[in-house]
């Protein structure tokens, strides 16, 4: 049972320390799929939205550092009934968001890996199952090291997952998984390859066939059939090839598309927010000089934003800048860059440089 356990320890420990810092390199990005939970279409607790971001961090931490605590063996039953009552709770929530089908993406480990809701779950499922080794055989957890040293490691773990947090929060993430990290070509990350995979969907067509009610099951051909047509349901068996980015565009209030000309600009400076009304103050009052240091060096500068004409205008007299914003699906704007504003440099659809708005003075134009 001894080597049992230990070796559930070691699983479960670093598991919970990967899974924490994956999410604790990119807090926001946790705290918006947190807020799809609490939405009224899943858990329906729509109060907790507000208080996301502070969820997120408080939770994260918590996941390392009881990692941490399992490893080194800093007080045991606390460690073990804190993991298991989380992972009781997690459990129940991918199996929510899973059979409800509410959720697609459960953010286990943000954007380094994607899983299905019954992909989480049974992830979830398994953790529970050495989780419960470790509650039944905690006896035979013990200490690395003497009661100092431990202590001491202990404190260590908390403060430096506390720190990271806030300096991801307060800058950008330090690894960046997703599609527009420096480097990426977004024009690339929106096409789809002529032999990429379609999706497959079922249609089961219903219809009352000599007064007895029939479904008959189609690719999406109507049925040659003799009987009235009642109703059709849709199953998708294979999404098929879905291109990194797919909600990506710059548009003006017209809804006239300048996605492509945008994309094929050398020397773009593109400011970021997804909405105006919740623009860090000081983030905007560095956009002025933003834009002096931009024009000085030949780069033309726009803003994508969510928001509406009367958020622009306002925003630009308020901040005394004058360059148009353009219009983005507010998800995907949150995706591009962790900051509000945040500030892309591209060149021909490039990311050459993204920084936070506590970093604007390091853009190199």
């Amino acid at each position: 049972m001894k080597y049992i356990v230990n070796i559930s320890r070691i699983l479960v420990g670093v598991l919970f320390i990967f899974s924490g810092f994956i999410k604790l390199n990119d807090p926001l990005g946790f705290s918006y799929k947190l807020q799809e939970y609490f939405s009224q279409d899943v858990l329906n607790i729509p109060f907790l939205e507000p208080y996301a971001l502070m969820i997120s961090v408080l939770v994260v931490v918590f996941e390392v550092v009881l990692g941490a605590f399992l490893l080194i063996g800093y007080k045991p039953k606390f460690t073990v009934w804190s993991l298991l009552g989380m992972i009781v709770f997690f459990t129940f929530l991918t199996f929510y968001a899973a059979y409800f089908d509410k959720v697609k993406d459960c953010g286990c480990f943000g954007d380094f890996l994607k899983l299905t809701p019954w992909q989480s779950f049974t992830k979830d499922v398994v953790l529970l199952f050495f989780i419960l080794i470790l509650f039944f055989g905690q006896k035979h957890i013990k200490p690395l090291f003497s009661k100092l040293p431990t202590t001491v490691l202990a404190l260590l773990s908390f403060i430096i997952s506390l720190w990271f947090g806030y300096h991801v929060l307060m800058h950008l993430p330090t690894i960046d998984f997703r599609a527009y990290k420096i480097g990426a070509n977004i024009k690339e990350g929106m096409s789809i390859p002529e032999d990429a995979a379609k999706p497959i969907v079922e249609y089961y067509w219903k219809f009352k066939v000599d007064g007895e009610e029939k479904i008959f099951t189609t690719n999406g051909s109507y049925p040659s059939v003799e009987g009235d047509f009642i109703g059709v349901d849709t199953k998708v068996i294979d999404e098929g090839y879905h291109p990194p980015i797919y909600d990506f565009s710059i548009e003006n209030n017209e809804g006239e598309d300048f996605t492509e000309q945008f994309l094929s600009e050398e020397n773009l400076i593109v400011v970021v927010s997804y909405s105006l009304e919740h623009i860090e103050r000081e983030g905007a009052l560095k956009l002025r000089a933003l834009q002096k240091d931009a024009i000085k060096n030949n780069y033309k500068i726009i803003g994508l934003t969510a928001s509406g004409e009367d958020a622009k205008q306002r925003i630009n007299e308020a901040y005394n800048i004058d360059f148009e914003w353009y219009l983005c699906d507010e998800k995907a704007l949150k995706t591009v860059v962790r900051s509000n504003p945040g500030i892309l440099e591209l060149d021909k659809g490039t990311v050459k440089q993204k920084v936070h708005w506590n970093d604007i003075d390091d853009l190199e134009l």
